[in-house]
């Protein structure tokens, strides 16, 4: 009741409150907190991806508006030479209101990243979205197959299925790039799992038939239990460390982040900035209300 209770709140509170939460996780407002974050994260020795704050929009005009704002990311971040890649939302482009609309903006902006022989990840959203989220990254596979790769949830039951489903479209040549995460919508009990058990022990067996697979995986996890279990399946089937990658937001578990650096695992850090990062916070706060306790420890301890 106390974590509803906060997370429907949180919306009204002060920016500047709310901020003292955001801050640990999110880069800034600006390219250029974005840029400093990620020569940060570079000089550390691990890679990066770049995400402007934006998802669930209501008007394509704003789809225009975030398309040449990626843009001009792709040429800053091209320009610094920063060691990394990017990722977006679908519904920041118009998938909810016209998927054709969503699929062109986003077609050019892997086309912008191509030109620098650079990869674009298309986040997976909420339920209602993986099915179009999916034919979208068919597509734009097509015609750029080095230079796309999707999401997967692990708490979603489909989730094994569609990672087998699209083995019509991977190649040892070029292989299928998933980033797999537990998931963090809120979902019903009839698609998701929701014990934290079963959803740990659906990440590794999904895990393990992507190496089996020879997919490129980007391990995308916090939790100490999964990352030893990838350790033990990156053992088991021998994998390159050319063939994965793990992968952590920004600003959490920095020491368990810099453990897998240190045994010499190669290492992505997910850079989210932008003027929505409110609009992210509190929405990330409504589909997940277990988050609460996580802001009143930044706030009265860390703050």
């Amino acid at each position: 009741m106390f974590n509803k209770l906060i997370s429907q709140l949180l919306p009204f509170m002060p920016r500047k409150l709310v901020w003292l939460f955001s801050r640990k996780y999110i880069a800034g407002e600006t390219i250029d907190d974005a840029i400093r974050a990620c020569r940060e994260m570079n000089t550390g020795g691990m890679m990066i991806t770049i995400d402007l704050l934006g998802e669930f929009i209501t008007k394509l005009e704003e789809a225009t508006a975030y398309k040449d704002t990626y843009l001009e990311i792709i040429e800053r971040v091209e320009a610094e030479k920063i060691d990394g890649n990017y990722s977006l939302k679908p519904t920041m482009f118009g998938l909810l209101i016209d998927e054709e609309v969503c699929y062109q903006n986003i077609r050019e902006i892997v086309t912008k990243a191509a030109s620098y022989n650079k990869f674009v990840r298309v986040d997976m959203e909420d339920s209602q979205c993986t099915d179009p989220e999916i034919h979208l990254f068919r597509r734009l596979k097509n015609e750029f197959p080095k230079n796309v790769g999707l999401v997967f949830q692990a708490y979603l039951k489909r989730t094994l299925k569609d990672i087998q489903d699209l083995k019509d479209i991977h190649s040892s040549e070029v292989p299928l790039n998933f980033r797999l995460c537990k998931g963090i919508y809120v979902e019903p009990e009839a698609i998701a799992y929701k014990k934290h058990d079963e959803i740990n022990e659906h990440f590794l067996k999904d895990l393990d038939y992507i190496f089996r697979e020879k997919i490129y995986p980007g391990i995308a996890t916090h939790d100490k239990f999964l990352v030893t279990g990838a350790y033990e399946l990156i053992e088991k089937h021998q994998v390159p460390k050319d063939k994965y990658e793990f992968q952590m937001l920004y600003g959490v578990t920095p020491e368990l982040r810099r453990s897998i650096v240190k045994k010499g695992y190669p290492m992505r850090v997910y850079i989210p900035f932008g003027k929505d990062w409110f609009g992210y916070s509190t929405r990330r706060l409504k589909e997940n209300p277990k988050m609460a306790s996580h802001i009143i420890k930044a706030i009265f301890v860390r703050g």
